[in-house]
């Protein structure tokens, strides 16, 4: 995996005002956001994965977050995106709306950058302030410095 979770994110695959407020059109966005990325080779499968992963387990985690993410042979190696939105989108198993959304993809040999990944997203995120600064944020390349503080 890359040295951090900022390495992985670009401002390309952020998203400041989701449009879509079901689960299932915001992972589209999301997912969208790879079209130019030569590592995720089939969108449609990658967004299948997210839908299918999430109705096994949520992957709401509290504070307004989720982490979708599928360990899939639709991309060739760990992607991260990042979408926000201030009118929150419906999970299916959340009665609250989740505002800030994290989808990760990793091949499927790659358990540990996986768990790593996710495990780091959740300790950046698992503070409301830290939550809070990334709703304020004004444009992806701050979104991805309040990340890095």
């Amino acid at each position: 995996m890359a040295g951090s979770l900022t390495d992985l994110l670009s401002e390309k695959q952020i998203t400041l005002d989701l449009q879509d407020h079901t689960q299932a059109g915001a992972l589209r966005e999301l997912v969208d956001l790879f079209a130019a990325n030569p590592c995720v080779h089939d969108l449609d499968g990658f967004h299948e994965a997210l839908l299918s992963r999430e109705k096994v387990n949520s992957t709401v985690v509290g504070n307004g977050v989720a982490f979708p993410h599928a360990r899939t042979d639709c991309v060739d190696k760990i992607v991260l995106a990042a979408g926000r939105s201030i009118q929150g989108v419906r999970f299916e198993s959340s009665p609250d709306p989740v505002h800030l959304i994290f989808v990760i993809g990793t091949p499927k040999a790659l358990i540990s950058d996986y768990l790593v990944c996710v495990g780091a997203l959740a300790r950046t995120v698992k503070k409301k302030e830290t939550c809070d600064r990334l709703m304020q944020a004004k444009t992806p390349a701050e979104f991805i410095q309040l990340l890095k503080a």
